[in-house]
């Protein structure tokens, strides 16, 4: 997949891309409100940390990623935790809550890109304190079991976040990696640099089409269905809902999407967004009869909203960053899937 056929960047007003936007009444009425939560872009010599509020990583392993920063020509601070080790957490709940909770309020610090994911967020997320924060806000970056963080923030203060790769991510030797790997590591410095994106995916037999317009929001499906009945839980009303996941069983994934329908999350969409799902192998004898793409039409036949599935966010290499919270417009057609933030 080459640079033309996927990642474009988007100029002010999408003029650029001959795309014919017309919002509808409740997002112009909200615009205004949702750019003065948008954190600042950032700028050479601004100060990046990394922290690490779930898994482990050592030191050496968030080198890659420092180098990066550097070489994008930001300066980075470490927190405490990385090298930390509790079990597979990177430090105790306290020791991951103080650094994280230091960087939210650390004037000087523009952005946090969290370390890695695995499992932790979850555990601190109700002992932060955001209100600082809130009144001066900063991109917080990462994916998978920081799709807590990104649904706490959606719910809880409406201020976006970015939904990304992590350290963990960073190729060793960027020169060796390959272009979509280095393609989507450079879509994490676009977004910080406020650089507006055009996703382009290919055609999918499977997608519905259509078009819509709304705040994307969404991350890991297991993550969001353990959001369900807490105060981080995603009102999706007038937004396009972006879902991927791994290590889990068809069956599984079935019974996450269910939980989303019956609780209410697909009834006002604008847009589905289906994204990499590597799920577990079944045995012969266990094999679940339906498809992700049949799982998913059984659970939306009611509903107008355009679906298109193998975009490229999730566990995978081609997972690039996206903005949470932010309004985009979601286009799929006979020609492909255009994901364009307005």
């Amino acid at each position: 997949m080459n640079r033309k056929s996927f990642i474009n960047i988007a100029l002010p007003g999408c003029l650029a891309l001959g795309l014919n936007i017309s919002l509808p009444t409740w997002a112009r009425n909200n615009t205004a409100e949702t750019s003065s939560m948008v954190p600042p872009n950032l700028n050479a010599g601004d100060i990046i940390g990394i922290t690490s509020p779930a898994g482990y990583i050592s030191l050496e392993d968030v080198q890659p990623a420092v180098k990066q920063l550097e070489k994008w020509g930001y300066k980075v601070e470490i927190g405490q935790t990385i090298g930390k080790k509790h079990g597979t957490f990177g430090g105790t709940d306290f020791e991951r809550m103080s650094d994280f909770q230091y960087m939210l309020d650390n004037d000087t610090i523009k952005a946090v890109l969290c370390a890695r994911g695995g499992y932790g967020m979850v555990r601190i997320i109700d002992k932060l304190n955001f209100s600082k924060f809130s009144a001066s806000p900063k991109w917080l970056i990462g994916f998978s079991d920081i799709t807590t963080l990104h649904s706490h923030l959606f719910a809880v203060t409406g201020i976006p976040s970015i939904h990304s790769k992590m350290c963990n991510s960073f190729p060793a030797n960027p020169a060796v990696a390959s272009q979509i790997q280095q393609e989507t590591i450079e879509s994490i410095n676009f977004t910080l640099k406020g650089i507006k994106m055009k996703y382009n995916a290919p055609f999918h037999p499977s997608n519905k089409q259509g078009k819509g317009v709304g705040k994307l929001i969404g991350g890991n499906l297991r993550t969001l269905e353990n959001m369900a009945g807490s105060n981080a839980q995603i009102n999706t009303k007038n937004c396009i809902l972006f879902l991927e996941d791994t290590g889990e069983y068809p069956y599984s994934v079935d019974r996450m999407l269910w939980n989303l329908k019956r609780a209410g999350l697909f009834n006002q969409l604008q847009g589905l967004i289906i994204g990499g799902f590597k799920n577990k192998l079944e045995t012969e004898e266990d094999l679940f009869p339906l498809s992700l793409q049949q799982m998913v039409h059984e659970k939306i036949t009611e509903f107008e909203f355009p679906v298109c599935f193998d975009f490229p966010v999730g566990h995978q290499v081609n997972n690039f960053a996206l903005k949470c919270g932010v309004i985009h417009q979601l286009e799929v057609s006979e020609n492909g899937t255009i994901l364009v933030e307005i």
